[in-house]
């Protein structure tokens, strides 16, 4: 408990004191949020609000992960699991694919950033590599951090996703993390769009996923609630607090009016954050409840979308 509590504040701290440099830097240059021109004219006034706050949020997190991490095994209490380490990698590896995009938007005056083939590809080179290591690292009762085996609030024992042979059965394995990852980033990128969106309902899923967490990584609990029982997610919670810490931290500034906007930066990583919590903790199905408004305004998109380009029309708004 001391540790989830000493990251969830180191990181607070970070990220409350990072944000407004970040505020200051980028306004001092000139970098600010392009905003596209045939989209809605409210939007044309948040022209040049600095972009990129996510990087606060990722470094809070950094700092209170490794502190934390090193104090746990100084200490001999832990420290550093395999499945916190993929989370961690996780979350980093798109936060840098997100950076990627963010860069282009400011610096090189594009307004859409890394085109979508770019984008997938780098989720797809993320997720591969998450999704491989997830299935290493065995336990002395030969469990690994991740579960072929489709979950909701337990394994569905019955309907394992890697069938056909231990090759074709990782491929489709793999395939299903891709669509995972790549969906709930993309999601999350959505739902925070131009206005900051996404700061507390990413918040609020990330303490429930550490909840269970808790409650999966406890035998007697998991027994008594008669869930899955997945040794070694302790470390989850401090990844979650870390998380929730510097999303807070962040906040006080995204709060409207918006001084800053996490952009690609922050959001990509947070929705692969999301992911990875889901099948660290063997709950994929049941992230498409927690992040149920990721998933209404995902929806609302492609519909907008859809309309738009085949009637000339918008649906909403």
């Amino acid at each position: 408990m001391t540790q989830i509590i000493i990251a969830g504040i180191l990181s607070f701290l970070v990220a409350i004191f990072t944000t407004p440099m970040l505020v200051r830097y980028f306004s001092g240059v000139g970098k600010g949020q392009e905003i596209r021109e045939d989209g809605p004219q409210l939007h044309l006034r948040k022209r040049g609000t600095p972009t990129m706050g996510g990087l606060a949020i990722l470094l809070a997190i950094t700092v209170a992960y490794l502190v934390v991490g090193i104090y746990a095994r100084v200490t001999g209490n832990g420290g550093f699991s395999p499945s916190g380490l993929l989370v961690y990698f996780l979350t980093m590896g798109l936060g840098g694919l997100g950076f990627a995009d963010d860069f282009i938007k400011l610096f090189k005056k594009r307004n859409l950033g890394l085109n979508k083939t770019a984008k997938l590809v780098g989720q797809l080179a993320i997720a591969l590599i998450f999704g491989i290591l997830a299935l290493q690292f065995p336990d002395a009762n030969g469990l690994t951090p991740a579960s072929t085996n489709l979950s909701f609030v337990r394994d569905f024992d019955t309907f394992d996703i890697a069938v056909g042979g231990a090759v074709i059965g990782t491929i489709i394995f793999l395939v299903f993390l891709y669509l995972l990852i790549a969906a709930w980033s993309n999601a999350v990128n959505l739902t925070d769009g131009l206005d900051g969106l996404a700061t507390m309902p990413v918040i609020i899923a990330a303490m429930t996923f550490g909840i269970i967490a808790y409650l999966v990584g406890n035998a007697v609990f998991a027994e008594y609630l008669g869930v899955h029982f997945v040794p070694g997610t302790g470390e989850l919670l401090v990844f979650v607090s870390a998380l929730i810490g510097g999303g807070l931290g962040f906040l006080w500034y995204n709060a409207p009016p918006a001084a800053v906007f996490m952009g690609d930066t922050g959001s990509l990583a947070l929705g692969g954050g999301l992911a990875g919590l889901a099948i660290l903790s063997r709950t994929e199905l049941l992230i498409v409840i927690l992040g149920g408004l990721f998933v209404t305004i995902t929806l609302s998109v492609i519909i907008q979308v859809a309309s738009f380009k085949s009637t000339g029309k918008r649906v909403f708004r």
